[in-house]
């Protein structure tokens, strides 16, 4: 959000879609968001168009140290 409170982007998706598809950069920058005082989960995921759960996750994942995406066509390697 800009200072005088309107939103800085707004994204508009028209056709039928089922799914966002979030790029690793887009999900830190989501969850830090979350830990910027007076900000909270619920209101960092209404302003980013998606369900509290879902950041809640991606918190989760962030504080394992698993918030990344695999990407079409690279090598997975087991630990």
């Amino acid at each position: 959000m800009s200072s005088d409170g309107k939103p800085e982007r707004v994204e508009v998706i028209i056709g039928v879609q089922r799914r966002r598809r979030w790029t690793p950069e887009e999900k830190l920058a989501l969850v830090q968001q979350t830990y910027v005082e007076g900000k909270s989960v619920s209101l960092v995921a209404r302003e980013a168009g998606i369900a509290a759960s879902q950041l809640f996750q991606w918190r989760k994942a962030y504080a394992d140290g698993s918030l990344v995406a695999v990407g079409a066509n690279e090598p997975v390697v087991g630990i």
